[in-house]
């Protein structure tokens, strides 16, 4: 709890220099305010919000921390569905996915029940999906359908319930403090995004994949990776790493972080939006804060699992 306590005493120093900095720059700069100071301003208050739950969840332990990513998992899952394409011969798979995966999967995230939890729904679910969807013998888009179906529940429900799934292991010499790897993965990966889009500002030069994320440089990239493996090794005191290997940790997090918010670009350039959903002010939708994550917790999870457990 005192770790806790002082994360989110940093933290919120952190937010509240961000705000004076941003305040600051919009009282001096020329009205209207140019769309990056607009941007900024509008990044920080979603940041506020984002803390304050995350904060809030930290406070009622691993159960407080189960529900609050299964809502987000409720509207990340609600905004993928939303943009694609279904059928009336779909609503009992759509059904099934809001109301039967999602339930029973944070249970078993609730309950520690390991073995079930890592194949419920990349064997059972994507078994059961498109053979009920068959069963109703509409094939137009068959193979698409099912696809993005498959996709929705992956990303949205089960990478995302990988965060909370950290408080179930049990970590040699790092009994109950299970929170603070969470706090790590979340500092980590979503610093990086920052990192990434400040390096990219001041020396990105070459363009990674301009259809994909015409923001996207080779330079945010590298700097950013470099950068946030700095931050891991800093806050090794989160975790039972020692800072080389929290650096190396963070590195890792990080660059699935990347590849996961490039996969997100590259279904909604796809599927021709811009963001998720309006659901978060100046961040779009709850999928575009957590596609950073759905492809780094996996990874992380796994990685603490079974080399430090």
């Amino acid at each position: 709890m005192r770790e806790i306590l002082i994360l989110i005493v940093g933290l919120t120093a952190v937010l509240i220099t961000a705000s004076l900095v941003a305040g600051i720059l919009s009282w001096r700069a020329p009205k209207p305010l140019p769309s990056t100071l607009t941007n900024l301003n509008q990044r920080i208050n979603a940041w506020w919000v984002m803390v304050l739950a995350i904060t809030v969840a930290f406070f009622f332990g691993r159960h407080g921390m189960t529900i609050l990513f299964a809502l987000i998992s409720f509207a990340a899952l609600r905004e993928f569905v939303t943009l694609t394409h279904t059928r009336r011969s779909d609503h009992w798979v759509l059904l099934g996915m809001f109301g039967i995966i999602i339930p029973f999967q944070y249970w078993l995230v609730w309950t520690a029940w390991y073995g079930l939890f890592t194949i419920f729904i990349p064997v059972y679910c994507f078994l059961l999906m498109p053979a009920i969807t068959a069963l109703h013998g509409d094939t137009e888009r068959f193979l698409e359908r099912v696809s993005a179906q498959q996709w929705a529940v992956m990303i949205s429900v089960y990478c995302v319930s990988h965060v909370p799934a950290l408080l179930t292991l049990e970590v040699p010499g790092f009994e109950g403090r299970n929170l603070l790897l969470i706090a790590f993965l979340i500092i980590a990966v979503q610093g990086s995004d920052v990192l990434q889009y400040i390096f990219g500002k001041l020396f990105g030069r070459h363009l990674m994949s301009p259809k994909v994320s015409p923001s996207k440089t080779w330079e945010g990239l590298i700097g950013g990776l470099v950068a946030s493996s700095l931050l891991g090794a800093l806050l090794s005191f989160l975790t039972p790493f020692s800072p080389l290997q929290a650096a190396g940790v963070a590195f890792i997090a990080c660059l699935m972080g990347f590849l996961g918010g490039l996969v997100a670009s590259a279904i909604k350039r796809d599927q021709g939006v811009k963001d998720w959903g309006h659901l978060i002010e100046g961040h779009g939708g709850m999928m575009d804060r957590a596609d950073s994550l759905v492809f780094a917790a996996p990874v992380f999870f796994h990685t603490v699992r079974y080399f430090w457990t």
